[in-house]
């Protein structure tokens, strides 16, 4: 259910709205703390790199899947070396243990990457409408980004320790004040959950959040019930550069006449710069030169 990607994707940009403080909170904040509206600005802005990183870093993602749809249930393992493609991301299929697994089906697949980057990396009006059409789907995110940073009130909680650092926790609510202007929207006042924020870089380590209502997908027919959850923590990944670590959906809904139950977990690791496409397309033609005929090269 694309709904789980959409709750996530939003509420990781809310830190620009309306905050407050609770008695308790203010025990715990030292007088030379900046205030809320700055740190969530730097958390705002923080976002937007962040974002944007994923579009230059390949990671290997793990995504364990658990549905479970009317009396049919599956598991499923799926281990990906994920490469962005200027419009899009390769998924490179890797083995369980996160090692390539099938050689010359790694390089067949390693040989489309680089014809896609090769596309990608080029300047005619095919690459241009394209890319046209990618801007105008994060413009649209941003509006919608924009509608969720007002739709919630944020209260400082406490203040924990990860690592040696200091994370700000504030509760998130619905903030009664917002009216939804959209379906999209809509999902907001049934979302409630808990955000940690690194208080000296700014960036956001870790969010929580839960569906209070039930939320009727009218398009197609669906419900996601109350109670359903979404998780994801992130860390400084590489210098400067926070990005998720994991993520975590727990989904009870029904799709048509058919009750639905998702249930997954996807584990980010091995992140590393592979910048543009054309900066992308040097590294994967020389990881092919590397190879061996029906070998891959180490990596």
């Amino acid at each position: 259910m694309h709904i789980a990607a959409l709750l996530l994707a939003s509420v990781l940009f809310l830190f620009a709205g309306s905050s407050k403080t609770t008695q308790e909170a203010v025990a715990v904040r030292a007088a030379d703390k900046p205030n809320d509206h700055a740190l969530f600005d730097r958390v705002v802005e923080n976002q937007k790199k962040s974002d944007a990183a994923m579009d230059q870093y390949e990671r290997l993602e793990r995504e364990e899947i658990h549905k479970v749809n009317g009396a049919d249930q599956s598991t499923e393992v799926k281990v990906s070396r994920v490469v962005p493609a200027g419009t899009g991301a390769a998924h490179l299929p890797m083995g369980t243990d996160g090692k390539v697994s099938d050689q010359n089906a790694y390089r067949a697949e390693l040989e489309k990457l680089e014809k896609a980057l090769v596309w990608a990396a080029e300047t005619g009006r095919t690459q241009r409408d394209a890319y046209e059409k990618i801007a105008k789907k994060r413009k649209e995110r941003d509006e919608l980004i924009g509608a969720a940073r007002a739709a919630f009130l944020f209260t400082l909680i406490s203040t924990e320790q990860r690592d040696g650092r200091v994370l700000l926790k504030y509760s998130m609510n619905p903030n009664p004040a917002f009216k939804p202007t959209s379906r999209a929207t809509s999902i907001y006042p049934r979302v409630r959950g808990t955000v940690w924020v690194d208080e000296t870089s700014g960036e956001l380590a870790r969010i929580e959040g839960e569906v209070t209502e039930d939320i009727s997908l009218g398009l197609f027919l669906a419900r996601v019930y109350k109670g359903s959850r979404f998780m994801q923590e992130r860390y400084e990944m590489v210098p400067g550069v926070w990005l998720p670590s994991f993520s975590q959906y727990d989904f009870d809904g029904r799709k048509f006449l058919s009750s639905f139950s998702l249930h997954e977990r996807t584990f980010y690791s091995h992140y590393r710069r592979v910048g543009t496409p054309k900066e992308a397309l040097e590294l994967v033609r020389a990881e092919l030169k590397e190879m061996k005929p029906g070998g891959v090269a180490s990596r």
